[in-house]
């Protein structure tokens, strides 16, 4: 039964991206690939995982230039729908060499198709990424995933409405949320400005705070859902609600907003993943404004530390045709290219989960935008302190159900009440 459910959820909910299939009968190393003609990539996103396999594309040319490579862009819904009517089949025919999975939804696809992925362990040395990256990357010790950007956090602050409050940049450093809060009150007095904008459908700040204390939301197998005991999730949703209630935050209702709020300066702070730099830095007047610090950690729950994740993804290679191949061109490239990863940061923005890269020059470099700080860096540093979960097979799944419960909570219900139902309904839902 839990099988078929994260197949379904899969094929419903996830946001992952995937490649198409290539024609390859080598025998691996060096000669498979000198006899593979093609591999396919299928991903999403032509601003960054694309261009970021383009890079790679380009690298790889001048080691191997026989193989061809093919990267095309499809709709999430699309890419996913294709994979699983191809894996639920038993077929892999028409499917992609080398996919891109979220890291959320990397167990729901590695469980639910337990042999439709190459074993890359022989590729990928798991010692040489940041750990948290390697338990959704992996199943039962064999890795089977590359892992690729970080979705690591900071809390990006407009320095001009902290001193306007009496505020210096260090005073949000080494924080908790409820001392954010505090600060946030002043600045909202002093400025007019919110402190932050949040859209009450999207738990993502959620995520980050029960990431930040090693905690999820299921157990540590990742099976079973962990919502009405859990500390970490419990005083989440407590500062969530004192948030809304301190006026501290302005309320968006989706991506646009989001962005549109911060670019218009009614912002005063954004703590989330690193992909929002290119967002923040497209309003070219605000430059010299912003900075980035940790983010604050929770207060009561003990463990949590200034380092937590929002989103990443990493790449996959099909038990197909052509596996050795794809292995060996992942190996090459995003596996282990030092180099590589100084052009995807410094052309595209990409912060990789390689420990390696954060020694080159591109993440060593300073950034106008920010002052001067060196933002790559910090969050090359922030990363290896992130700590590892197992997001399991049902993230999405149990996310949904904290949506209403969250919606409960903030309509005046009680916190231990609207978790003991949320649990009640998971376990209901997730057998």
């Amino acid at each position: 039964m839990k099988k078929l459910l994260s197949i379904l959820l899969a094929s419903a909910v996830v946001l992952s991206a995937c490649s198409t299939g290539a024609k390859d009968s080598g025998s691996g190393g060096e000669g498979a690939a000198a006899n593979t003609k093609e591999i396919t990539v299928w991903a999403w996103d032509p601003a960054f995982n694309i261009a970021a396999m383009n890079v790679a594309k380009e690298t790889y040319a001048n080691i191997n230039p026989d193989v061809k490579i093919n990267i095309v862009e499809n709709a999430q819904a699309d890419i996913v729908q294709k994979l699983n009517t191809g894996l639920n089949s038993g077929s892999t025919k028409g499917l992609p060499n080398i996919v891109l999975i979220e890291d959320y939804r990397a167990q729901s696809f590695l469980q639910a198709y337990p042999d439709a992925f190459h074993d890359l362990t022989d590729v990928v040395k798991a010692a040489d990424f940041a750990d948290y990256k390697i338990g959704p990357t992996s199943v039962d010790g064999k890795q089977y995933g590359v892992p690729f950007d970080s979705g690591v956090t900071g809390m990006y602050v407009r320095t001009d409405y902290l001193e306007q409050a009496g505020y210096k940049l260090e005073d949000l450093k080494d924080i908790d949320w409820k001392k954010y809060i505090e600060i946030g009150k002043a600045v909202k007095e002093k400025t007019g400005k919110s402190m932050i904008t949040l859209d009450p459908n999207d738990l993502g700040l959620i995520r980050m705070m029960i990431q930040s204390a090693g905690s999820w939301y299921t157990a540590e197998d990742g099976q079973k859902p962990t919502i009405a005991d859990n500390a970490a999730l419990k005083e989440a949703f407590a500062l969530y609600k004192e948030m809304m209630d301190a006026g501290i935050v302005k309320v968006n209702s989706d991506w646009s907003q989001f962005v549109g709020f911060i670019n218009s300066g009614e912002v005063a702070t954004v703590p989330t993943g690193n992909w929002i730099t290119p967002s923040i830095k497209a309003e070219a007047s605000q430059s010299g404004k912003w900075a980035v610090a940790p983010i604050p950690k929770l207060g009561e729950t003990q463990g949590s530390v200034h380092a937590s994740n929002l989103g990443g993804s990493s790449w996959y290679v099909l038990n197909m045709d052509g596996k050795e191949a794809a292995a060996e061109f992942l190996a090459k490239t995003f596996a282990s290219n030092v180099e590589m990863y100084q052009t995807l940061n410094s052309k595209i923005g990409v912060i990789g989960t390689l420990k390696a890269a954060a020694s080159g020059e591109a993440y060593a470099a300073a950034d106008e935008f920010f002052q001067g700080q060196k933002v790559v860096s910090d969050f090359a540093a922030w990363t290896e302190q992130i700590p590892n979960v197992n997001y399991g097979m049902n993230t999405y799944a149990i996310e949904d159900i904290l949506v209403v419960a969250m919606q409960n909570y903030l309509g005046g219900k009680d916190l231990d009440t609207v978790l003991k139902d949320a649990q009640a309904q998971a376990d209901t839902q997730i057998q």
